[in-house]
């Protein structure tokens, strides 16, 4: 669980569960469709990130790397998405998302998702669909750098947002953190209705949106057809059509 001292103050009086949040971000969708398979309430407080409405002192205040999803659960922030969903299913155990069989397995697939965030998913997605939307002016980048303090976000944005192009090699190198990635969930997959097995768990809902945003990305997922069988079966569910599609239905691959 990790766990910030915000220093936007205003957020400590926040009573319930305050979800800050960005339409696209397949860290968010993670949050919301935890939040809809729980039937909990909570308060939105979306980010366009387009926009950069994320890109404020009030918000880095919030999150100290100016990420979304932050949770605020009664004056408590709490970043991390995995970590995040790990944590309400902790907190509100019913009905479980916790893998029955092998828990340490299935918090296996939610560090391996996490992991290939930055290496595989966000340069995939800001070369393909991204790049051309989020370019910031001379100011703009100013003062992502001024309220930026973490190394790799500032190593990210001056490769793939900043005014600079991006290099081919580090497409390439994304791309062979995904295929590996996608390729051991394809294997997990066979003959199983879910990642963990007969049972629809947290490992399902980290790697949904992962899916999501690489399909739309153009990702050839032609190359892995259980997971696309996976993926069809857990578009019907509510939480993938409430915490995804109503939010980036654009985003989606026709």
């Amino acid at each position: 669980m990790v766990v910030v001292a915000p220093k936007n103050k205003s957020v400590e009086s926040l009573e319930g569960l305050h979800l800050y949040h960005g339409a696209i971000s397949n860290c968010s969708m993670r949050v919301r469709m935890t939040l809809i398979e729980k039937g909990l309430d909570w308060t939105s407080h979306h980010l366009d990130l387009v926009k950069k409405e994320n890109v404020t002192e009030e918000y880095f205040g919030i999150h100290p790397a100016g990420l979304v999803p932050a949770l605020v659960h009664d004056g408590v922030v709490h970043i991390e998405s995995n970590d995040i969903i790990d944590y309400l299913d902790e907190i509100y155990p019913e009905p479980t998302l916790r893998s029955k069989d092998n828990e340490a397995e299935m918090l296996e697939w939610l560090k391996l998702s996490g992991s290939i965030h930055m290496t595989g998913i966000k340069p995939y997605i800001y070369f393909k669909r991204m790049s051309g939307r989020v370019k910031k002016s001379k100011e703009e980048e100013e003062e992502y750098m001024r309220l930026q303090k973490d190394p790799a976000m500032r190593e990210f944005h001056r490769k793939f947002s900043g005014s600079g192009g991006i290099d081919p090699k580090d497409v390439a190198a994304a791309e062979a953190v995904l295929d590996n990635a996608f390729t051991k969930l394809d294997k997990a997959l066979e003959g199983n209705e879910w990642i963990m097995g007969d049972q629809f768990t947290l490992a399902d809902i980290s790697w949904v949106p992962v899916y999501f945003t690489m399909d739309g990305a153009d990702y050839p997922f032609e190359k892995h057809p259980n997971i696309v069988r996976w993926a069809k079966a857990l578009g019907q569910k509510k939480s993938y059509q409430e915490g995804i599609l109503k939010w980036c239905a654009d985003f989606a691959k026709a």
